[in-house]
């Protein structure tokens, strides 16, 4: 247990800091395991990477900068909630679905794992274009009503990822003769870019309009009975999302964030208050 509290308040004070993710917090924490038994390093090093998803969600709630990249979603409607004077009852929401979806998870490790996994080996490059064509059909879907701005800026951000060394063929391209660019543009710095650069700048260059402080409140940050069966399917079928998701090789946390997004959006009833502070 005391591996298990040492992980998860480390990872989720990682995860919060733009710019840290897991992956370096277990790279640094790596070389202390090995004098520990496999079962006690392995409790601390998940507990780590499973803190750090979830305390991401602390500042892309709060200030609109996701502390990882799988909290990208929740800056669209977590900020927006948070600012209309609710950003206790935002965490309560976030926090409570990452515990959820952590139980689901652990519980389709111990139980289903195995015929999951001989699944994921057996996707081809097809299915893998399938959930690349999902993820557009989510960018257009969150795109404000503007679906041809939206699949314009998805097909801009797949431009981005094309610098860089073929993983297929193994050929530079793209890179304009430039060695920087050879390993590509990594994920972490354009999100920090895009997300906690421009707020900052938005920040200190709006100056003529009137800063409103909002009160933090702890009240609404447990979620009621009412809450839960409001939301239980969709935590349920997120939790399965994300599950699956993590399952398959190379795919990560923030395409699962961005599916569960793109199929709770589908299932509301209102998803028009979606980017306005759903719940």
């Amino acid at each position: 247990m005391a591996f298990i509290l040492t992980g998860v308040f480390s990872g989720i004070v990682v995860g919060a800091i733009p710019g840290l993710t897991g992956s370096m917090l277990i790279a640094l924490t790596l070389p202390i395991t090995f004098h520990m038994s496999p079962l006690h390093a392995t409790t601390l090093l998940v507990a780590m990477y499973v803190g750090s998803i979830a305390g991401g969600l602390i500042t892309a709630t709060l200030l609109r900068m996701p502390g990882s990249p799988a909290a990208v979603m929740t800056t669209l409607d977590g900020y927006p909630l948070a600012k209309s004077g609710q950003p206790g009852r935002a965490l309560g929401f976030g926090i409570t679905a990452s515990f959820i979806g952590s139980l689901i998870a652990w519980v389709a490790l111990a139980s289903i794992s195995e015929p999951l996994s001989e699944l994921a080996v057996r996707l081809t490059p097809f299915d893998y274009f399938a959930l690349v064509m999902m993820a557009m059909a989510l960018i257009a879907s969150v795109a404000g009503g503007d679906v041809i701005k939206g699949l314009i800026m998805g097909f801009l951000g797949m431009l981005v990822t094309f610098p860089g060394i073929d993983p297929s063929g193994g050929e530079v391209r793209l890179t304009f003769g430039a060695n920087d660019l050879i390993g590509g543009f990594k994920l972490l710095p354009v999100l920090i870019g895009i997300f906690a650069v421009s707020q900052i700048f938005a920040d200190v260059f709006d100056l003529k309009s009137r800063q409103e402080k909002v009160a933090f409140s702890s009240r609404g940050m447990f979620m009621s009975v009412r809450d839960l069966k409001q939301q239980a399917v969709n935590l349920v079928r997120s939790s399965l999302v994300g599950t699956f998701i993590g399952i398959l090789p190379g795919v990560g946390a923030s395409v699962g964030s961005a599916l569960a997004y793109l199929f709770a959006r589908l299932g509301s009833k209102t998803p028009e208050r979606f980017g306005k502070g759903s719940e």
